[in-house]
Parts: C-alpha cells; structure tokens; sequence
C-alpha cells in the first residue's frame, strides 16, 4: 500500500521527543518502564508517554484532554492509570481517570459523570485496589477546596476488562483528607537526564521555513528563531521567555523578521514585538512593536507585512501568506456602539503600495476597504485560522463555526473563495480545528490538531489523500506547515521536531 505522506528526515529529534516539557514521571522498575507527562497546553491536551528504559522507545503514547497530576503502574497488568484535572474556572474541579492499556496503546476514561473528578492522587493497593484521592466536586461554599480531597479505594476483579465511565460517584465517595498539589516537574526533568544526554525540553513549532542552500529555520515556544544545517546539525538558537510564531524570509536571504509571541494573561501589559534577525548567527538587527496585536505575513511580491489580529486571539486572526494584499477581520459594529465586542465579522484587505523597503507594511486603517462577510453562511458566526492567496487571486481559509457548547462534528472548514464577493468554490468540513494550511499549484494541505494532515484538491476541494501523521510508530501533531515544493513538505510538530515529508 503506498503511503501518501512520508517523513525523509527530522530535525530536533531526541529522547523523550514526544513528551515536550515534562512535568510528571513515575517508574516500573520491575518492567524496565518510565512514564513521563508533558505540560499541559491551554484549550489543547498533555501527552503521556512510556519508555523503556533500556533502549528509552516510547511503546505508547496517550493525550490528555487535562492537565495530568498523578500516574502509577498496575503491579502484575500491562496497565498505566492516569489521574487527570482542573478546576473549569468557574465552579468544578473536573478531569478523567483514564487506564492505558501498554500493549495495545489504548487508553479508556473510567468515570461515569459527564465532568468526571480532578484526581490527585493514585495508589495501587494489591491488584484488585486502587486508591484514588480527588478534589471536591466543586468550590460552593467551601474554602478549602484547593487543598483538601476525597479519598476512595476501588475494587475490581480484573482492571484490564474494567470498561469506560463504569466508575460510579459511590464507587468514588470517600472521606476528606489533605490533598496537597505537589509540582513533579524537577523531579522529572532529572529522571530524563540521567537516562539521556540528548534530552532538551522543545515544544510547539510554530513556523518552519527552508532557505535555496539547504538551511532550515524554525520557531517554537521558547526560541526566537533556530537554523539548521543541511547536515542536520543546529547552527544556532535565540533563546527567549516566550517565543517566535511567523517568519518572513528576506529575500537576499540574509535576515529574517519573526512576529514574537506574547505571555498568556499579560496582552495588555506586555507588548508584542517583531524583531529581524540575522540568518548568519541569529543577532538581532532591527524591532518595531506595534501599537496592537498583529501577525507576521509574507506578501506576494516577499515583503514582509502586518496583518491585525483584533481582540479575540485566534477567533480574529486571519493570517494570509502569499497575499497580493493584506488581509485580516474587521468588525462592522452596531450603529453607536463603536467599543462593543458584538458586531459583523467581515474579511477587510488594504492594497501594497510602493516600493519594498525591508521593513514590514503597517496597514493604515483608513485604506482599507471591506470585501465580504467573513461568514457565507446565514446563520453561523465563523471564527478565524491561516490562510493563502492562491495564483488566480483567489482565497483559501480555515476557521471554525462558533457554538456555545464548543466545537461541533462538521464546525471546521476550509473553504476556497473569491475575494470580489466572498462567494465559496468550494467548502471541506471536518470535526477537528485547523492548525496550519499551505497550498502549492493543485494541492492545499492542512493540518489539523488531532495529528492528521489532509491533501484537498485546489480545484474542487476533493479529498486527495488524508493521513495522521506518526513519527516511527508514535502519533505526532502538526502545528506548523510549508510547501518547499510540489509534493515536499516542511512540517513541525507540538513536540518540537521538524519533519522533511514527501507527499503523493
């Protein structure tokens, strides 16, 4: 059987790859088995993985929908439990006791309420016993409910056979008890580096560019910017608090600009900044910081460009490589009312004017002009994603359909437009949020946050191919994409690697 996509070659491979940051391991010394958790990305998953530690191979991979506080190996069964959790924000403390099964890869969520239980703490007692400390259920009137918990011990027969949401809210009543919130994640970054000298924490590749002599360039949480060597090797790195997103390319290829990333929860506070870099070593050369969010786009004609971001983070985005123009979303507010948050979403452009100078374009907001509604269809409030003008001139986009209970089967899209009218060519649909898109002559490519990457026909939006992306035999999640060219694909990954793909 022909494999549509395949990986040639990896940049920022190593041990524990699959992990990104850890923040929790537990070992079986008795199977020669590590459990490492990494850090929890906010409105995405945390990964758990498990190693030997022999030959350090991850021999399954899970992703938590929480965050993960507590793990333990089953004595005799081939059995990982997982205790999972967070408090919503608002009242529950909730998350999800789930059961790896090591030989088969799958993991079962055992709690039957709908919102399940923050677990703390997991104990096996014998091999029918597990002991499970929890948080209350929620904070109502109850002041210690960040450092107390509920502790039961439940029994079963046989936990391989134990099947999902079959644990009961009287299989999990128990009394109160301290429940301490421990921080495991020094504890688990020294685990790995006495197994490991090759071990660095990387996570979240955010763009990943190659330039004409071989050289690869990626950003990531963490780092600025980082070259590669055409020989695999790293020939430098900026290290910093937070990280790069975008990268324009000069077209002398000497520099770089790189739209840094801004701290979660200090967007007021704490500016964002462009910064260009030199491809020679990575020195900075020249920074604007702009008076509002924005993000870092390459034109048609290789300027680099800023596109507004809005207020919404990436509801409001709609970053557009390639663009004969600059694009974003502009809101059409109710007469009156110019500082409400409700209004028309509409896809906006302002035209390139005058001669390249090197720094980006800052869009003026009296020259643009509104195309279209963002949304085509009566109805559906459609929120934003990466985009690319493709050679007639048209746009494709992906986005997501707004719903109050959260992202619904069919609430993805990507979606080929005319920009006289915004009147779609064609529409794909899917159940899982967009990534990064890229598109070459007849192909658009998308990557989705489940680990698949689809191949759609430029044309019709016809499926070519679709594939979840693995590295050996373990999943891996595609958080950045380029077409280098027809039928070659740069792709990088949440756990921070770079993967050279070939592409049917």
């Amino acid at each position: 059987m022909t494999i549509p996509l395949s990986v040639d070659r990896i940049f920022g491979d190593r041990s524990f790859a699959e992990i990104g940051d850890p923040v929790l391991a537990a070992a079986d010394e008795r199977r020669g088995l590590l459990a490492v958790a990494g850090r929890y990305e906010f409105g995405g998953t945390a990964p758990v993985g498990v190693y030997g530690t022999g030959d350090l191979a991850c021999h399954a991979l899970v992703r938590s929908r929480y965050p993960v506080h507590t793990m333990a190996f089953h004595p005799t069964l081939p059995l990982l439990a997982v205790g999972t959790g967070h408090y919503d924000g608002g009242y529950f403390f909730e998350g999800e006791l789930l059961l790896l099964h090591l030989e088969t890869g799958t993991a079962v969520s055992l709690i039957e309420h709908s919102l399940g239980r923050q677990v703390l703490e997991l104990e096996w007692l014998d091999e029918q016993a597990l002991r499970v400390v929890m948080a209350p259920p929620d904070d109502w009137q109850d002041d210690t409910a960040r450092d107390e918990g509920h502790v039961a011990v439940v029994r079963r027969p046989d936990w391989a056979t134990v099947p999902a949401k079959s644990l009961t809210e009287y299989d999990l009543a128990g009394p109160r008890v301290p429940a301490p919130r421990p921080d495991g994640s020094e504890v688990a970054r020294r685990m790995l580096s006495e197994l490991s000298t090759d071990w660095e924490s990387r996570r979240n590749v955010r763009a990943v560019e190659v330039l004409s002599d071989g050289r690869t360039l990626a950003t990531l949480d963490g780092v600025q910017m980082e070259s590669w060597l055409p020989s695999g090797e790293r020939a430098w790195m900026v290290p910093d608090q937070e990280g790069g997103r975008e990268i324009v390319v000069a077209t002398d290829e000497g520099s770089a600009w790189v739209g840094l990333i801004r701290r979660r929860g200090m967007r007021d506070s704490v500016p964002q900044s462009v910064v260009r870099l030199s491809l020679a070593d990575g020195k900075q050369l020249d920074g604007i910081v702009p008076s509002a969010p924005v993000s870092l786009v390459r034109c048609a004609d290789g300027r680099p460009a800023l596109s507004p971001d809005g207020r919404n983070g990436d509801r409001s985005r709609l970053p557009v490589r390639g663009g004969r123009r600059i694009y974003f979303q502009s809101i059409l507010r109710p007469p009156g009312q110019p500082n409400s948050y409700k209004g028309e979403r509409w896809v906006a452009a302002v035209d390139l004017q005058g001669p390249a100078t090197g720094r980006p374009v800052v869009p003026l907001a009296r020259s643009a002009r509104r195309l279209f509604r963002y949304s085509w269809e009566p109805g559906e409030t459609h929120f934003g994603g990466p985009g690319v003008e493709v050679e007639d001139g048209t746009l494709v986009h992906a986005g997501t359909v707004y719903h109050g209970h959260g992202l619904q089967p069919g609430g993805s899209f990507v979606v080929r437009r005319e920009t006289t009218d915004g009147r779609p060519r064609w529409v794909f649909r899917t159940d899982r949020k967009a990534a990064a898109l890229d598109a070459d002559a007849a192909t658009v490519y998308v990557g989705y946050d489940d680990g698949e990457v689809v191949a759609l026909d430029l044309g019709d939006g016809t499926v070519h191919w679709r594939q979840h992306l693995t590295v050996g035999a373990v999943s891996a999640v595609p958080t950045a994409l380029t077409v280098t060219a027809n039928g070659r694909l740069l792709i990088g990954t949440s756990d921070g690697r770079i993967l050279e793909c070939s592409a049917a």
